[in-house]
């Protein structure tokens, strides 16, 4: 089997959404988590687990590719936003991701992040988008978002939301020249107060559970807009 999409749903919270949206799917495992196989739009697409941080996203994007060899990959999930920026349940669309956290003592971390940096190729994909998105920069990191970073985030890469895995995905489709689409809900807000689901993350799995709902509803009509 070769389908042309493959969808990634990376943390554990997002997908234990998964079960309660697709309760009747045959469940397979690969070496990352459940993956199962979905008809959308009449023909099949593979769900799976790509697992949460930089290198099991990274490594389970890699595994996708060389496993199915989609033409399209995409990886819907959940993202924190800047406080004031944007709004809870406001759907993040990646342009361009940013591996932020580099800390590099020796060399310059400028000059690092900027070669892990992705402008992800959407020459595909033509309006008008079947939900409202906010299109931008996605910066990721291993770890969640620090409140007193939020403002450098936002002034040095123009960014609105954070994630763990963005910026690992879209490298890997980007030296496999696969195209991607990255579609991220906001589930809590950071801001110099902190952040709403932070020591709570019972409120991320319920907001995480309501955005992957509101992602996969909108998925078919996402589908349809890919030309190869």
């Amino acid at each position: 089997m070769n389908p042309r999409f493959v969808i990634i749903v990376s943390a554990d919270g997002e997908w234990q959404a998964i079960p309660k949206i697709f309760p009747d799917a045959e469940y397979n495992m690969s070496p990352f988590g459940q993956y199962f196989v979905e008809e959308i739009n009449g023909e099949k697409a593979v769900i799976m687990h790509g697992g949460w941080g930089k290198i099991p996203s990274a490594a389970s994007a890699q595994y996708a590719i060389d496993r199915w060899n989609p033409k399209l990959l995409v990886n819907l999930g959940t993202c924190g936003g800047f406080r004031g920026e944007i709004e809870q349940y406001q759907i993040a669309f990646a342009e361009k991701t940013v591996p932020y956290d580099i800390i590099n003592q020796i060399g310059d971390p400028d000059s690092a992040i900027r070669r892990l940096t992705t402008e992800i190729d959407l020459s595909w994909l033509k309006g008008p988008y079947p939900i409202p998105v906010v299109k931008g920069t996605i910066v990721s990191g291993d770890r969640d978002l620090i409140p007193e970073d939020v403002p450098m985030l936002r002034e040095k890469y123009g960014a609105k939301v954070g994630d763990w895995e963005s910026a690992s995905i879209a490298y890997v489709c980007d030296k496999n020249n696969v195209k991607l689409l990255i579609l991220r809900g906001v589930s809590d807000l950071v801001g110099p107060d902190g952040g709403d689901a932070y020591g709570q993350r019972v409120v991320w799995v319920e907001a995480a559970e309501r955005i992957m709902r509101t992602l996969f509803k909108s998925l078919p009509d996402w589908l349809g807009l890919f030309k190869e």
